[in-house]
């Protein structure tokens, strides 16, 4: 039997990271290369291509008996999965909107099959195949950072949409009469719980107040939270309020067999889950709460490469 691999990207705001990854997602080759800071759309595509043909460059020298099965991308924004291009980016990376990856990667390597989906998809992907989600065919994926990301798997299959942008939890609003985000809505989960909104979050509450030893940003606060800090415990009330809203709205809408969070946040607090799992208990009806388990994804940091990868096991 021949042995396999795909090439697994994954496109972020401050880098993109490369992998060969085996059918058992295994990481055979990985590297990571910076996010270009001038004109970062077309960068992007520069580093994407160059990176794809020297990892398969580097395959066919060192492993010239593996077959290079096809290519996976997993980008940050809303991609339309109709044609693998970038349907809607916010500024972190500017001009990514409208994109083409899917089109630009198959001009340079028309042989290889290329699938592109959304960057917290493809995190999906992994937990589906190789983490917490092994064993479910319903569950939901909710990745805390910068900001929210969302993924929804119903019967052992990511959910779509009609273009590629159902799953964008972070912009489920837990108050109607909030902020308004970059999305048009008002009250977003993602201006209470993610990294850019619990460092507003700060700001506002400590702007005409003494300010904490701690900093104003989400790592101090989990930091002095997790230490005790009475401050920190009333503005984690806060957030953790906002989340066992959103979570409970999932619940409720979805009936899934879990709810997997992971992110930057989850990992820099082990207690947040916990916390978090009680805030959603009490917001949730008891029968819904007793057939639902919240999960923490265990795929890893290279869980984006791996995740990508799988889309070619996925859909070939």
């Amino acid at each position: 039997m021949v042995a396999e691999a795909a090439i697994g990207v994954d496109i972020g705001g401050t880098s993109l990271k490369f992998a060969a990854v085996d059918r058992e997602g295994r990481v055979l080759r990985h590297w990571t290369r910076p996010t270009p800071a001038t004109n970062p759309a077309e960068g992007i595509l520069r580093e994407l291509l160059t990176g794809i043909e020297k990892l398969l460059a580097e395959l066919g020298e060192e492993a010239p008996e593996l077959r290079v099965a096809g290519i996976g991308i997993g980008s940050a924004g809303q991609i339309d999965k109709r044609d693998g291009s970038v349907a809607f980016a916010v500024d972190t990376i500017p001009g990514y909107t409208g994109t083409p990856i899917k089109a630009r990667v198959e001009e340079r390597f028309p042989e290889l099959p290329t699938f592109v989906d959304n960057d917290v998809n493809v995190l999906a992907l992994a937990e589906k195949h190789y983490g917490a989600g092994r064993e479910l065919q319903d569950f939901v994926c909710v990745a805390l950072g910068t900001g929210i990301g969302g993924a929804i798997v119903q019967s052992g299959k990511l959910v779509h949409g009609v273009y590629g942008g159902a799953g964008e939890l972070g912009h489920l609003s837990v108050d109607f009469n909030g902020p308004r985000c970059s999305c048009g809505n008002y009250g977003c989960i993602e201006l209470y719980a993610s990294g850019t909104g619990i460092e507003r979050l700060l700001k506002e509450r400590f702007e005409d107040a003494a300010k904490p030893a701690w900093e104003l940003n989400a790592a101090g606060l989990l930091t002095a939270w997790q230490s005790g800090d009475s401050l920190a415990g009333e503005a984690m009330d806060v957030v953790l309020g906002a989340l066992g809203t959103a979570l409970a709205g999932i619940v409720h809408a979805l009936n899934p067999e879990a709810i997997v969070l992971g992110g930057g946040i989850v990992e820099k607090a082990p207690a947040l889950l916990a916390a978090v799992e009680e805030a959603t208990r009490l917001r949730t009806s008891p029968v819904m709460w007793k057939h639902v388990r919240l999960l923490p994804a265990i795929a890893g940091n290279r869980a984006g490469v791996i995740g990508a990868a799988a889309q070619v096991w996925q859909d070939t």
